[in-house]
């Protein structure tokens, strides 16, 4: 009986070990889970320098060249133009003769009447032809004076309000290419047009003697004229700037490969640079490039400046 005993305990003992170590040892050889990285990731960045610099405004509008000074020539009889000795763009000067004008009518016979260059100029404008007939009132040429050619440009109303004389200009003709002249607002026009919602203004060239003297009325000028300063001012591109929860912020680099989120308070912008009023000290790297997958203590790469 107690070998009958023995001989049934053995079988459990033996069936328990085929149901439990199994498992046990499939237990034992599973491959333990890998183990989260824990380096950070690494953005590349371009970065610019905050500078101390000095931020212009300016109005670009399109010009024409005038004649600041015009004296039409008339002659002194009524008659028939029989000859002119000045052509569209001679220089000419007082006392010169310019045209002759036969006063006779038929059946009579005059000497010729002689009109003279009352001042000394350029002539820009010839109306009449040799043989037209003219009168005391017939403008006979335009002469500019020397000396007083003009640039005249219209203001979008928009811009107005910055206008006053004295604002320095800068000037470039397209038959000079490559070159700039200088010029200063001497008057601006009370009345503005209610069509084309513009002002009116007239500037003067300004340079070293003789600059402009190849400047000539009908050109085509594209003039920049400056309005306001802001000098001595901390400035940063105007890309650097990033809107977080309502806030303005840059991303300022700290040491060679973190950055720190900042808030700055921005002032005026001029050209894409924009004052940075605080928040910010002048010889600070911010990002530019590669800012939007930023945040405050990210590792970075600095690639090198704008593009």
């Amino acid at each position: 009986m107690k070998k009958k005993i023995i001989r049934i305990t053995a079988v459990f003992a033996i069936a328990a070990a085929l149901v439990f170590i199994p498992p046990l040892m499939a237990e034992n050889r599973r491959i333990p889970a890998a183990v989260p990285e824990t380096s950070a990731a690494v953005f590349t960045v371009r970065t610019e320098t905050a500078e101390i610099r000095t931020l212009q405004r300016y109005i670009e509008v399109n010009a024409n060249i005038i004649s600041g000074h015009q004296v039409a020539v008339v002659p002194d009889a009524n008659g028939r133009l029989v000859s002119m000795t000045a052509n569209l763009g001679d220089v000419v000067q007082r006392g010169q003769l310019l045209a002759k004008v036969d006063p006779s009518r038929p059946g009579t016979v005059f000497s010729m009447s002689p009109v003279y260059a009352p001042v000394s100029g350029r002539v820009v404008t010839v109306p009449q032809t040799v043989g037209s007939m003219v009168s005391t009132a017939t403008p006979l040429l335009t002469l500019a004076v020397n000396g007083s050619i003009e640039i005249e440009a219209r203001i979008p109303e928009r811009e107005v309000g910055q206008l006053r004389t004295g604002l320095a200009a800068e000037v470039r003709l397209e038959a000079f290419p490559g070159e700039v002249f200088t010029a200063v607002l001497t008057q601006v026009s009370p009345v503005l047009d209610p069509v084309s919602r513009t002002k009116t203004v007239t500037l003067r060239f300004n340079g070293p003697a003789g600059a402009h003297q190849r400047v000539s009325p009908g050109m085509f000028a594209r003039v920049r004229l400056n309005t306001r300063s802001y000098e001595n001012v901390i400035s940063i591109p105007q890309e650097a700037l990033v809107e977080h929860r309502g806030r303005t912020v840059v991303y300022v680099l700290n040491g060679t490969s973190y950055v720190e989120m900042r808030e700055v308070t921005p002032g005026v912008t001029v050209n894409r640079e924009v004052e940075i009023t605080s928040g910010l000290e002048s010889g600070e790297a911010v990002v530019v490039q590669g800012q939007q997958f930023l945040a405050d203590g990210a590792v970075v790469r600095v690639i090198g400046r704008r593009i």
